[in-house]
């Protein structure tokens, strides 16, 4: 949409109707704010953290972009937050509150058909231009029309856009039946309408972004580093929200293409903290003199949320994999016993659910009234031992030769018309030995890979395992041109508008989107229909289950595994709070040490 197509929407008007509620601090998905409006400080924050000093992270991968909402390029990390900023700030010990930021006050009715904020009169962009409600509504047209898949799903359920008086935005949802929209828009980012050409939006570029956040981008080295300075002129620094947050005086990312190279580096002290996601380098690879001394740390962080859904993903856009019950019997195949006594020390645990671990997860939960209520339009979307809260991921002998499993596999693909010529699996109509590719982009990822690979051999598979770089693998991630490849779906306790781009009809044919799979299913939409609907948690939950009882039913990725805990291992010149947040460790209130500086 060029710049005069896109300011000449008629979305303004000069008279907006009473709004319905008070105004208030904290808007709660589900029942109310924990924290009260006079609340002083976050509870998972040292609010006397010291100010200073540095903080380096180490990335594995690669970046091209500097802009993270569009789908062309792969942007570099963490410009939300430390540049660009949102109406409203998540509270990160609930579910889905979001706090005052931006906007002083948010509104909405009971129905959540509108909602409206007033920006807070302080609140600047880093060049010191105010941010208004003109910034507001260009962000939401901007990012409706020329942003990724996700926000044009979101955004294009506003029916109508408002000003109102000299600080007031209001969206309007006619019949979006959708009650987490106010909380969306107030996470929308703000984007300064004086400093971006809408015709040039969708172009990757280096060019260091204007936004109102705490940092300013300082320094790009592309696909190597990125540094942010402290903005000291940043309006928000006094909000109750960021106290004990933002407290580095500079931030650098530096980006590592090789595991090995990443893990060595941290070792040497280049970057300050590394997240361990391998149990057999937690175990054994940090015995270095660091970390024998007392410099380096390794700390274990609960966290409260689903541990979401890592898994080997099969593209049901490929015909091969357009069956259930050759997915059923792929699955058979893997043996996590197997590879977690031999690759992880045993410390992994299987993933059951794509809300695992929570209150959202089916497993091992017989599906109540409410549940077969909302999914009796459905007969046929959950197998029967899903709705019973029976089922549980294939468990083998762990000799990585399990008979058993191999002979359910393949009575599997007899069913659904393969048969087992020699050592080669073939379609028994055509002859076609049945064969697909793993796509990988890392040496962990590949190492699984191949490992399934020898496993899937067994039952006359081939499966051929191709590492690619960071930047191939995104580019044919976002096109859907893969057979097979490993990914993780975070998930929260508050799951919403992101289901859309998860699983989705819609989204499954739409470059960009999470629907990797290529889900289309009309249960699944209505799930998700019904849980951004709900009013009460209690019917929340009861969707958010039948949703998890549907995908799993479809069988459309091999679960994988998952940590109980977050690991974390740091310098200790590097130090953070005693409370860890609902989410986990929050880097973004961490500090330096006062007397260990570099």
């Amino acid at each position: 949409m060029c710049r005069i197509a896109l300011l000449a929407l008629p979305l303004f008007a000069t008279a907006v109707p009473p709004l319905a509620a008070e105004p208030r601090h904290a808007i709660a998905m589900h029942g109310e704010p924990a924290w009260p409006a006079d609340f002083s400080q976050p509870t998972y924050v040292n609010p006397d953290a010291p100010k200073g000093g540095r903080l380096v992270q180490g990335v594995l991968g690669t970046f091209d972009s500097l802009n993270p909402f569009i789908v062309r390029g792969l942007p570099a990390v963490n410009m939300r937050g430390y540049v660009y900023e949102s109406l409203l700030a998540r509270g990160y010990a609930e579910p889905f509150t979001l706090y005052s930021l931006l906007a002083q006050t948010v509104e909405t009715d009971s129905e959540r058909s509108f909602v409206a904020f007033t920006l807070d009169p302080r609140a600047r962009f880093s060049d010191g231009r105010p941010v208004t409600p003109d910034d507001v509504i260009f962000s939401w047209q901007l990012l409706r029309d020329h942003g990724r898949p996700n926000y044009r799903t979101y955004y294009v359920k506003v029916s109508k856009a408002e000003k109102f008086g000299e600080r007031g935005v209001r969206f309007t949802f006619a019949g979006a039946d959708d009650r987490e929209l106010p909380l969306i828009l107030g996470l929308m980012p703000i984007l300064p309408k004086h400093a971006i050409d809408p015709e040039k939006f969708e172009e990757t570029s280096f060019e260091p972004p204007l936004g109102s956040g705490p940092y300013v981008v300082t320094d790009v080295k592309p696909g190597e580093s990125v540094s942010f300075k402290r903005n000291p002129d940043y309006w928000g620094r006094e909000l109750p929200i960021n106290r004990g947050l933002w407290n580095f005086g500079e931030i650098r990312f530096d980006y590592y293409r090789d595991g090995n190279t990443h893990f060595e580096a941290f070792k040497k002290g280049l970057y300050d903290a590394r997240v361990e996601l391998d149990p057999n380098r937690w175990e054994s690879a940090y015995d270095f003199p660091a970390l024998r001394d007392g410099r380096v740390v390794k700390e274990s962080f609960p966290y409260g949320l689903p541990k979401g859904m890592s898994a080997l993903v099969f593209n049901t856009r490929r015909s091969i994999f357009g069956d259930a019950r050759v997915r059923e019997a792929i699955s058979y195949l893997f043996d996590f016993e197997w590879v977690n006594h031999n690759f992880f020390f045993g410390q992994y645990r299987r993933t059951a659910s794509y809300f695992d671990g929570s209150e959202l997860s089916s497993h091992d939960r017989p599906a109540d009234m409410a549940e077969r209520t909302i999914l009796m339009p459905f007969p046929d979307a959950v197998r029967p031992d899903i709705l019973a809260g029976k089922w549980s991921p294939p468990k083998s002998d762990g000799t990585g030769r399990d008979r058993d499993a191999l002979r359910r596999a393949l009575d599997l693909f007899a069913q659904a018309g393969y048969v087992l010529r020699g050592t080669t699996l073939a379609d028994a109509k055509s002859g076609k030995p049945f064969a697909f590719e793993i796509l990988t982009t890392t040496r962990d990822q590949e190492r699984l890979a191949l490992a399934f690979s020898r496993t899937l051999k067994r039952a006359g598979i081939d499966a051929h395992v191709r590492n690619v770089d960071a930047t191939q693998f995104e580019r044919r991630r976002i096109a859907f041109d893969f057979d097979m490849m490993e990914y993780r779906w975070e998930q929260s306790l508050s799951p919403g508008n992101e289901q859309l781009f998860y699983w989705s009809s819609a989204a499954a044919g739409e470059e960009g989107s999470r629907n990797y799979m290529g889900v289309k299913s009309p249960a699944v939409d209505a799930m998700i229909a019904k849980l951004l609907a709900a009013r009460q948690r209690a019917n929340f939950v009861a969707a958010v289950r039948a949703l998890d009882r549907i995908l799993l039913s479809g069988f459309y990725v091999v679960p994988l595994f998952h940590l109980p805990q977050q690991w974390v291992a740091r310098w200790t010149r590097i130090e953070h709070p005693a409370q860890t947040s609902l989410y986990g460790y929050l880097p973004e209130t961490w500090w330096q040490a006062p007397a260990r500086g570099r």
